[in-house]
């Protein structure tokens, strides 16, 4: 039987969610892709509130010029800097089934860059 790609995106996502939770010290990163957005999460799993949440349909990103991969740079950066004046610098990153690579990999790089270390 055959898996469509969603289902396979879940399957891994279920597979990877059973070892990583965000901590208040340490909190989860969650990524969500869409088709033609993208959108990240800080995580505090014990509570289970969001800390910093950002996407690429705010309206400071919208007006941005580029391409889908430089959109999730910015937003890597972006949380990046949310995170870094909220007291955060350690995260546990969060792919969500999706695969490191293209989008999810600009994003990383980027956010390592503004200063969160995963």
């Amino acid at each position: 039987m055959a898996l469509t790609k969603r289902e396979r995106r879940l399957r891994i996502k279920r597979r990877v969610r059973k070892s990583i939770s965000g901590t208040a010290e340490r909190p989860r990163m969650s990524v969500f892709r869409s088709n033609k957005q993208i959108s990240v999460q800080i995580i505090d799993d014990i509570t289970g509130k969001t800390l910093l949440s950002i996407s690429s349909l705010a309206k400071d990103f919208a007006e941005k010029e580029g391409n889908k991969i430089e959109q999730a740079e910015f937003i890597g950066q972006a949380i990046a800097e949310k995170a870094v004046t909220a007291g955060i610098s350690e995260v546990v990153f969060d792919r969500n089934g999706y695969l490191y690579h293209g989008r999810i990999k600009s994003l990383a790089d980027a956010a390592r860059k503004g200063g969160l270390k995963f």
